[in-house]
């Protein structure tokens, strides 16, 4: 048998832009990634100053179906943004601290940061997965068939 090794220390990412918090909740119906090229855990800079530990996705593209993102604090105003595709295109950085799987119950379970559950009116049928998304970079990032709405 193999011997247990140290869990894999997070390393500053230092091409990464300054996030703020709290982080966003990115659902979707469907993910894909193409030319995947790593995933690694990650510190980010925050605009406070202080950094948090991320899980980086890097790739040559990523498309979301189904995409939406709710931007906001667990109380109050946020901001819902829903479109039928989300396409990340060219040297794709996607950062994570996050997943969150709802039931069809409402009973939710965690890996990583507490995340909310987003807003954006969509019923889990038989299992929704949120991604706690700290943010994203790419070369092109396109949406098609957009809404915006700002809840409360």
């Amino acid at each position: 048998p193999a011997e247990p090794q140290a869990p894999v220390e997070a390393v500053p990412d230092e091409t990464a832009p300054v996030f703020t918090q709290p982080p966003a909740q990115l659902g979707s119906d469907g993910l894909s990634i193409g030319g995947l090229k790593s995933i690694s855990l990650v510190t980010v800079p925050l605009a406070d100053g202080t950094r948090t530990h991320a899980l980086k996705i890097s790739a040559d593209s990523i498309t979301i179906t189904g995409f939406a993102l709710t931007v906001g604090h667990a109380d109050g105003p946020a901001l819902v943004t829903t479109a039928d595709t989300m396409t990340l295109s060219g040297d794709v950085s996607v950062y994570l601290n996050s997943l969150t799987a709802t039931g069809a119950d409402g009973t939710s379970y965690t890996l990583g940061a507490e995340t909310p559950p987003p807003r954006d009116g969509i019923t889990p049928t038989l299992l929704r997965v949120t991604l706690g998304l700290v943010g994203a970079t790419a070369d092109s990032i396109s949406y098609s068939n957009t809404d915006q709405q700002l809840t409360s």
